[in-house]
């Protein structure tokens, strides 16, 4: 077996109602964590818990550069809190679904927080993002 590395450069595009915005150029760092909740579903006489797969579970972080002004992160970011019907769309390296470059798709998840100011002298301003909620899709076939 061969050692792959791979070199991340994460497509990041945000939609809010009929606008679609590609933030990868204002981004550096994105960790997306999906998943499922776990029920239990342990019966009498099993030797341990049983669980199964629940609902499921998004998680995103975010890290863009910060910018004010109209159609900047500030201003997309700052339409997208509490809405709970953003769509992320998540590749790790360019926007050609593939099976070494999986797009994600996160239907309806909310901005819990963003800093909207975070300044520092001699430094670039940089804002944390904390995506929550909604549905995901893993997709690896090109269109």
């Amino acid at each position: 077996m061969s050692t792959t590395t791979f070199l991340s450069n994460a497509t990041i595009n945000i939609t809010q109602g009929a606008t679609t915005t590609d933030l990868s150029d204002q981004a550096n760092t994105c960790v997306l964590t999906i998943g499922q909740d776990s029920l239990e579903v342990t019966a009498f006489g099993d030797g341990g818990h049983k669980f199964a797969g629940g609902l499921q579970t998004v998680e995103a972080s975010i890290t863009f550069f910060l910018s004010y002004g109209a159609s900047e992160v500030e201003a997309i970011l700052a339409s997208c809190v509490g809405q709970g019907n953003t769509t992320l769309t998540i590749s790790p390296s360019g926007t050609t679904e593939s099976a070494s470059n999986p797009e994600f798709v996160i239907s309806n998840c909310m901005l819990a927080s963003y800093t909207p100011v975070n300044s520092t002298v001699g430094e670039i301003a940089q804002v944390e993002t904390s995506w929550v909620g909604g549905t995901w899709v893993r997709d690896i076939t090109a269109p």
